[in-house]
């Protein structure tokens, strides 16, 4: 795993860049966005390639529990994928939902995670 480095409006954002899944833990989550705020980083993207599967299957916590990390640290998070493979329901409103806020978005594309994340 290694990341680059944009600024946007005098924001500095990671974008995580990985060929393995980054995410599979809310261990996981704490460890990264600790090692990229301590790099001066307090937003981030991740592709959603880079996250267990199993973080949108909304059932089992894992993603109300890595995303209350991000929380809780003011870290925000730009998740950029093709969702249009998550039917269910929950999934879909917990998508708009987030995207509605500033704290999490999910993304198509790294262009519009920039933006998003370069605005205060």
């Amino acid at each position: 795993m290694h990341f680059e480095a944009h600024t946007r409006n005098n924001i500095r954002i990671a974008e995580v860049l990985s060929d393995e899944p980054v995410i599979q833990t809310a261990e996981d989550g704490l460890d990264l966005l600790g090692n990229l705020y301590y790099q001066g980083f307090d937003r981030i993207i991740v592709y959603s390639k880079n996250i267990a599967p199993a973080f949108f299957d909304l059932k089992n916590g894992l993603a109300g529990e890595i995303l209350q990390k991000f929380s809780n640290y003011r870290i925000r998070l730009a998740i950029v994928g093709d969702f249009s493979s998550y039917t269910s329901k929950s999934i879909t409103d917990f998508i708009f939902e987030s995207n509605n806020g500033k704290q999490v978005n999910f993304l198509n594309s790294v262009e519009e995670a920039l933006e998003r994340l370069s605005r205060n």
